[in-house]
């Protein structure tokens, strides 16, 4: 049997032909068989520092690549480590292979350290879970691809029995051989009647979401937009699917109170919107019925079927976004907003969030777009930094800024940068984290240095929680439970072995980071603002 295969080799397997070369966790010895065979099949384990930072890691580098993110934990505390980033999975969209070592179930019923159902616990957060087999691990390995890349993407557990992992596969079981579906276009009536919409609407308008990034669709919707003069709003996921210095680019939306003042009124103005591979998951409240199919003609084009009713629309179509936006452009264009309504938009967006600050929140965002390539991998965490940038930070193309924009959790920045410099060693990767935000990550600093990641680390510092801050402010309710100590976050970078600097305005910062851009290790930037520094900002 020395040379039978293993049901942990079925599964790697499996997962390198659905093109996975990296998965991340922390090792114990309920998973180590799952490590090896990881390894002897082609796909490098990644040791991390905490199973949460792992997670996002591996979406990191799913973002860069296309092929599903892989988390390794082991039995009980492990896995417990990842529901949060596997939530997020849930929420953000996130094609993220769960594998972890159980008690097997004869052990489990006289035995109870670290015993633990995790299916139980992660079911509400799954698309799938599965208990290994070793006649099945390959059918269930690739149900597990399947159902986490299948619209809308998430999380599949692949819980594997310690004694399962080493036992051989039968001989004679046959391997899957899935093959994605084909994409869906709209057919019938409804299109012939969405078509006509199309050609005779005046001020028709696009609001874009992340289903266009899973069915690959920018190009698509670039087409058709200029095909019909249709401005383009987008969630922050689908942020750069239009890159955004496109005259017809109205940038991001989602979370900024600020940014709705203007594009409300433009949204209300419209007599047509489409809505294509729109996910209102990644919305704050202000959106719930943002646009009245009674009085506008509003067709959505989404990857599932609209249970969520944050809004409504006159028709609906369950399809693959390129093959709508296709099949739409057949439409006859005509002359759109003679009123140059949207033009007059995108500028008072733009003196909305000013780039000549001399120093603060708003001037380090924008020295470091000015400073940084365009071709930049950018990440950026929960808070109030968050939603400023995402309405900064240009896009050129679609996954150039990777954040957590449905889950919203805290923590993500430093190891989503991480994982996508891994996989995307060309580009280099920024990540914007609050000080708040980095000091929940800031333990996986020594993995970048262990896998040589030249990540360029920008932390706003200014002691203090300030979108919760702010909201108490407005609240008018006390200060309570969201300042801390200003801490040395630049020494904290050395003491990992990194670069570490503090900057005090637009000068300092700018000599950081051309210095960081010249590493071949990670530099942390702590640029010290004052409180206050997103009042009227966002």
């Amino acid at each position: 049997m020395a040379d039978a295969k293993r049901a942990a080799d079925a599964v790697a397997e499996r997962l390198f032909a659905a093109g996975c070369r990296h998965a991340f966790g922390m090792p114990g010895g309920e998973v180590l068989t799952l490590v090896d065979a990881l390894e002897k099949a082609g796909i490098a384990f990644h040791l991390c520092k905490h199973e949460n930072a792992a997670g996002f890691m591996a979406e990191g580098a799913h973002h860069m690549d296309g092929a599903p993110a892989i988390l390794v934990a082991t039995v009980g505390p492990g896995l417990m480590n990842g529901v949060n980033v596997i939530a997020n999975a849930d929420q953000d969209r996130v094609p993220l292979i769960v594998l972890t070592g159980c008690v097997d179930a004869d052990e489990a019923l006289s035995y109870t350290h670290q015993v633990l159902d995790h299916r139980a616990v992660l079911t509400p957060i799954t698309r799938a879970t599965f208990t290994l087999s070793a006649r099945g691990a390959a059918t269930i390995a690739d149900k597990a691809v399947a159902q986490a890349m299948a619209p809308r993407q998430g999380p599949v557990l692949i819980d594997v029995p310690i004694s399962v992992a080493d036992a051989a596969v039968p001989a004679g079981t046959p391997a899957p051989a899935a093959r994605p579906p084909a994409a869906v276009a709209p057919v019938g009536p409804a299109l012939d009647e969405a078509r006509a919409w199309l050609s005779a609407a005046e001020r028709p308008l696009m609001v874009v979401g992340l289903d266009v990034l899973r069915d690959g669709a920018a190009d698509d919707v670039r087409a058709l937009a200029e095909r019909f003069a249709m401005p383009v709003v987008t969630t922050y996921k689908a942020k750069g699917v239009l890159p955004e210095n496109h005259a017809l680019a109205l940038g991001g939306a989602g979370l900024s109170p600020l940014a709705d003042k203007h594009l409300m009124p433009l949204l209300a103005q419209a007599d047509l919107i489409l809505c294509l591979g729109y996910d209102p998951i990644e919305m704050r409240p202000g959106w719930r019925d943002p646009w009245d199919p009674d009085r506008q003609r509003v067709i959505d084009v989404t990857a599932v079927a609209n249970t969520h009713y944050m809004h409504q629309a006159t028709v609906n179509f369950v399809a693959d976004t390129g093959a709508a936006a296709r099949a739409l452009a057949k439409a006859t264009p005509r002359a759109t907003w003679p009123g140059k309504e949207p033009a007059a938009t995108r500028t008072t967006l733009c003196h909305a969030f000013p780039t000549d600050d001399p120093w603060g929140p708003a001037a380090v965002i924008d020295e470091c777009r000015q400073v940084l390539p365009p071709h930049t991998l950018a990440s950026v965490d929960s808070g109030a930094h968050r939603i400023l940038l995402s309405q900064m930070w240009t896009c050129d193309r679609p996954r150039a800024l990777i954040q957590s924009s449905g889950l919203c959790t805290m923590g993500c920045a430093v190891p989503l940068a991480m994982g996508a410099a891994l996989a995307r060693p060309d580009r280099p990767a920024v990540a914007f984290v609050g000080d708040g935000g980095f000091l929940m990550a800031c333990g996986d600093l020594s993995t970048a240095q262990e896998l040589g990641l030249p990540v360029i680390i920008v932390v706003f510092v200014d002691a203090s929680l300030a979108l919760i801050e702010l909201k108490q402010r407005q609240r008018q309710l006390r200060n309570a439970g969201v300042d801390f100590g200003r801490h040395d976050f630049a020494a904290i970078g050395r003491a990992f072995g990194g670069a570490g600097v503090t900057v005090t305005d637009r000068s300092e910062l700018r000599g950081a980071l051309v210095d960081a851009l010249a590493m071949d290790h990670f530099t942390v930037i702590a640029a010290q603002i004052d409180r206050g520094g997103y009042d009227g900002r966002i």
